[in-house]
């Protein structure tokens, strides 16, 4: 009996914590978190406004970077491939005077560049006033779509180099022949993309101006226009890509200014740096048209317009 008094009087002399109205019973999930420092406050830190403009730009650095120690690599290995530093000299010698003409077959980077970015507009042009009235025939009426998808489908798989010689037997001139190439490889996308966006127009639509008895015109510029837009301009978008590649492959075997020309000139002078600055200008300039027709699609879509 006075184990057990001497035992209570010890507990009693220990300090008892105070009992709050909000005290809840210890847990061992509560133990958990306050071992492993959950339940402290950490302090919030917050991100540099330079933070995604850093996440942004480090990337491609790094891949450019990685491209460039690839390029000494090889050219290290192989003698006959410039580095890095001699293609960047003659990029600057080039550049500093792009627009000089010493003869028609010794003309600066510049006009070569225009001369083809000349080509690819007129065909591209000519491609999108055929293709994209053509694209809203097909989608619109059945007929024109069971007239024109065989044709499509048996002529859309070839080449379009495959259509330069019968620009030159048909032109007899190596400017309109790849004009003409430019032409055949840019209309497909156009017609395709057009008459997929046509056919997806919601039917209610449709009904609604069969009700109103709208006029074909009316159909034309108030429901299917504004519903195929984000549609042609993907078709667009795809057609000037195509477009420029070809070009330069239609301009190796035509001849000519232009800056596939340009290319298979320095191979001829076995001047190798200026290919690759070729190679790169040809590769910026795609990326510059590209990047203003996915613009333009953007300003003219009407899902990220209201978003």
């Amino acid at each position: 009996m006075s184990a057990v008094i001497d035992t209570l009087n010890h507990a009693s002399d220990e300090p008892v914590p105070p009992v709050t109205a909000n005290a809840l019973p210890v847990t061992a999930e509560s133990q958990r978190r306050r071992a492993v420092g959950a339940d402290v406050p950490r302090t919030v830190r917050r991100k540099s406004p330079l933070t995604p403009y850093v996440m942004a730009g480090l990337p491609p650095l790094v891949g450019l970077a990685l491209l460039v120690l690839l390029w000494q690599i090889v050219a290290a290995r192989n003698s006959g491939f410039p580095t890095p530093m001699v293609t960047l000299t003659e990029a600057i010698k080039l550049f500093s005077d792009p627009f000089y003409r010493n003869g028609p077959n010794d003309q600066g980077i510049g006009w070569n560049i225009l001369a083809s970015l000349k080509r690819v507009g007129m065909g591209f042009g000519l491609a999108a006033v055929v293709g994209i009235p053509l694209g809203f025939a097909i989608g619109r009426f059945k007929f024109m779509s069971g007239m024109f998808g065989p044709i499509i489908s048996l002529l859309k798989p070839v080449s379009p180099l495959a259509w330069l010689p019968i620009g030159l037997l048909v032109f007899k001139a190596a400017d309109p022949a790849a004009i003409w190439s430019i032409f055949i490889c840019s209309i497909w996308p156009m017609i395709i993309n057009t008459a997929v966006g046509v056919q997806r127009v919601p039917q209610d639509y449709m009904n609604v101006a069969r009700v109103l008895n709208l006029s074909e015109w009316k159909v034309l510029t108030k429901i299917l226009f504004p519903s195929v837009l984000p549609y042609m301009l993907t078709g667009v978008r795809l057609a000037i890509g195509t477009a420029w590649l070809v070009i330069v492959a239609a301009e190796m075997l035509t001849g000519g200014v232009g800056i596939g020309f340009w290319v298979w000139d320095e191979w001829n002078n076995l001047n190798v740096p200026h290919i690759i600055i070729a190679i790169v200008v040809i590769g910026v300039v795609g990326l510059i048209l590209e990047q203003a027709l996915v613009a333009l699609a953007r300003a003219f879509t009407y899902e990220d317009a209201g978003s």
